[in-house]
């Protein structure tokens, strides 16, 4: 199997694929939800496909012309095939968490085509090498999230949809006039053919509205908690997969790989996400709904990964890419975790929860396990691409800042530790809550396999880092990145 008939495989079996669903789901809603979980498991497959290209230390590009000017231009390298796998892995399983949690809701047909489309725009984004063909795929997810935030259709839940689609897409309205910028001072729209090209500091402030907008980082952030009135698999979507994950990729892709920005911007942009990171840790500090304290907590930590990145040295950034595959999958597990709860109490405030672990061990133990994770506990993976985030915001010579990530880290043990005491420890404030049980065991099996893997990928921490180190090479054009893993020993 060659690697060019993997890409176009990867991108194509969900995207085409989606729109095959609801045909499928007129004649059978079981071979409809069949058919969406080995769209997602082939996504996986063909993306796992590329690791051969993607160690073989070149690049490999993907380039035909579509005509207007622009080339379907796509790239396979270390940095890409990480995204595709994390992003379509964690896909996969919350296409089959949602079997069981809307089996009862309407509009299941969208809901099914709007993941999978989700999910095939993610793969069609992260091989991306062409920045219009980049904001085509980037506005693809917006429209599709937009329907997915709005799934209830009630008028509180299509004004919050309708909000987070004003934000991402005029962020993205921003991020195409910092392109146009660009195309007007280089003459090209590749980004393979503008390497270590720089460009001017208005460029990168557009273009980074763009992508924090997406990214849900302050001050565009507040749609992000808002899109809770989803349902849970949508918002685990969204804060772990796939919509969040998009702006944190085109920051290595644009930023890391591809220009040479300015440098004041390399401080400007790591202040930014250490006070994202900061101030919706405070904000998780207060909250009492499971769902909102859950999504300030991700933008708490996609602070972080932005401080990686912006380190611009090989620590940082490695730390930076490995954290958006440990984060994705305890993040992943929480908010299914929150799902099975809010299942099962019928509510999302905390505050009337308690002693739940008594009726929901499984997803007790589960749920603890993913906040060892992003708090940063070793074993687990999220505690190795923390400590190489902040490592690389020291090396960097921001020593201030560094303290003040640290600080954030133990804010987040805090409000975590706060939200699983009240949910799952002490006595229950309702009783009535004692006569429900666990969530399908469809749902239950996700949630415990993603805590599982975070565990995993800290114990196993080299062959996530293996495919790190190969993304960090290709972003920084640095094959020495041994250091890395002398850290980790």
């Amino acid at each position: 199997m060659g690697w060019e008939f993997s890409l176009l495989a990867t991108i194509l079996v969900p995207v085409i694929g989606a729109f095959t669903l609801p045909l499928i789901g007129l004649a059978s809603k079981p071979g409809r939800n069949a058919w969406a979980v080995i769209l997602g498991l082939a996504t996986t497959f063909f993306a796992i496909t590329l690791l051969p290209a993607a160690f073989s230390g070149e690049t490999h590009v993907f380039q035909r012309a579509i005509g207007l000017g622009v080339d379907a231009t796509f790239v396979v390298d270390g940095l890409s095939v990480f995204m595709a796998i994390a992003s379509s892995l964690i896909s996969t399983l919350i296409i089959i968490y949602s079997l069981g949690y809307i089996k009862d809701y309407h509009y299941q047909q969208e809901y099914f085509l709007m993941v999978v489309l989700f999910l095939g725009a993610m793969m069609g984004l992260v091989f991306s090498a062409n920045l219009i063909l980049m904001f085509v795929f980037w506005e693809i997810t917006g429209i599709c999230s937009w329907r997915l935030i709005g799934f209830f259709r009630d008028k509180e839940v299509v004004i919050k949809a309708d909000k987070a689609f004003l934000v991402t897409a005029g962020g993205a309205v921003f991020m195409l006039l910092g392109f146009a910028l660009v195309f007007a001072k280089a003459g090209t729209f590749n980004m393979l053919d503008m390497r270590g090209f720089p460009i001017g500091g208005l460029a990168v402030a557009l273009i980074t509205m763009g992508i924090f907008a997406k990214s849900a980082t302050l001050p565009f952030h507040t749609w992000l908690p808002d899109a809770g009135v989803a349902p849970t698999p949508v918002t685990a979507l969204l804060h772990a997969a796939v919509l969040v994950k998009i702006g944190v990729y085109a920051f290595a892709r644009i930023f890391n790989y591809t220009f040479m920005i300015p440098g004041d911007w390399q401080t400007y942009l790591m202040i930014l996400g250490l006070l994202s990171a900061m101030v919706s840790a405070c904000a998780a500090l207060i909250e009492t709904n499971i769902k909102r304290i859950l999504a300030l907590s991700t933008v708490s930590q996609i602070g972080y990964i932005f401080m990686g990145l912006a380190a611009f040295n090989t620590i940082g950034v490695a730390g930076a890419l490995l954290f958006i595959l440990m984060h994705g999958l305890a993040k992943g597990g929480l908010f299914l975790a929150a799902g099975v709860i809010e299942h099962g109490t019928g509510t999302k405030d905390i505050t009337k929860m308690g002693g739940l672990m008594k009726v929901m061990p499984i997803t007790a133990v589960a749920f603890i396990m993913c906040v060892f994770s992003i708090v940063g506990v070793p074993p687990f993976g999220g505690f190795f691409s923390k400590f190489m985030v902040i490592q690389g915001i020291i090396k960097s010579n921001n020593i201030a800042i560094g303290a003040l990530a640290i600080f954030t880290a133990l804010l987040t043990l805090v409000y975590l530790m706060r939200l699983f005491t009240l949910v799952f420890l002490g006595e229950a404030r309702d009783p009535s809550i004692h006569a429900h049980k666990e969530g399908t065991p469809t749902m239950v099996w996700v949630v415990a396999s993603l805590a599982i893997l975070s565990l995993a990928a800290g114990i196993l921490v080299k062959y996530p880092m293996d495919l790190a180190n190969i993304a960090v090479r290709d972003v920084l054009g640095n094959p020495a990145i041994h250091d890395i893993l002398g850290v980790l020993r």
